[in-house]
């Protein structure tokens, strides 16, 4: 019987002890929630490391805005998984791109490495890149587990055609997440391809959704990001 790992992005201590008394599986641990996320305080991961059993992974971003980094942006984020990394950070969730929208390489195979095997997610930079089919076959060699993505567009909702294309050709070599506004419902379609394994999801009502396959009780929990 397959699982889906449900993981929730959190920006405060108190969604993510929420998250785990509510039974999510993995915590995506970000700062700045208007920016979309950035690097996390290595204080909070360490509390948060003292109080949960569940994963955390942690965002690595210096800044908002594009993907695209200078050299020395690059350095504080090789610093910073480092440094979290020697805090406890069960895995990482970065992406770099060049200013051409394409994935920069060096860089991300630099930050890999800095991670010491632990394992690292492609975040939605994925979905800022020129050619997402292109790119998939690129970010699987570097050697990312999986790619947090709504399919290039706005929403999970949006990108759902594009999501099920990346699913199936990535045919369970490299997880395929959606994030973005997911639903339930998204889980019943998705997990018909057999290859979903992960989900991305905060909300702010949480419900358990069985799913056509019977494969996982898909929990959704609230989460006050801002309180």
């Amino acid at each position: 019987m397959a699982k889906i790992t449900l993981e929730a992005p959190v920006f405060s201590v108190e969604a993510a002890l929420e998250a785990a008394t509510y039974g999510v599986n993995r915590l995506e641990l970000c700062s700045n929630f208007p920016e979309g996320g950035e690097t996390p305080s290595a204080g909070m991961l360490k509390f948060l490391k003292s109080e949960v059993d569940i994963p955390v992974f942690v965002m690595i971003r210096p800044s908002g805005g594009n993907f695209a980094y200078t050299q020395k942006e690059l350095m504080v984020m090789k610093r910073d998984i480092e440094l979290l990394g020697e805090l406890g950070a069960d895995g990482f969730v970065f992406g770099v791109l060049t200013n051409e929208g394409r994935v920069n390489v060096a860089a991300c195979e630099t930050l890999i490495r800095t991670a010491s095997g632990k394992p690292c997610t492609f975040h939605r930079a994925f979905d800022a890149l020129s050619d997402q089919f292109e790119a998939l076959e690129v970010i699987k060699s570097l050697g990312f587990q999986r790619i947090l993505t709504s399919g290039g567009k706005n929403s999970v909702t949006e990108g759902l055609d594009v999501i099920l294309e990346l699913i199936n050709k990535a045919n369970g070599e490299i997880s395929i997440m959606p994030g973005g506004g997911t639903k339930p419902e998204h889980v019943s379609v998705l997990s018909k391809t057999g290859h979903l394994t992960d989900i991305h999801a905060s909300c702010k009502i949480w419900k358990k959704v069985q799913t056509t396959m019977s494969i996982q009780m898909f929990l959704f929990l609230m989460t006050q990001q801002l309180s």
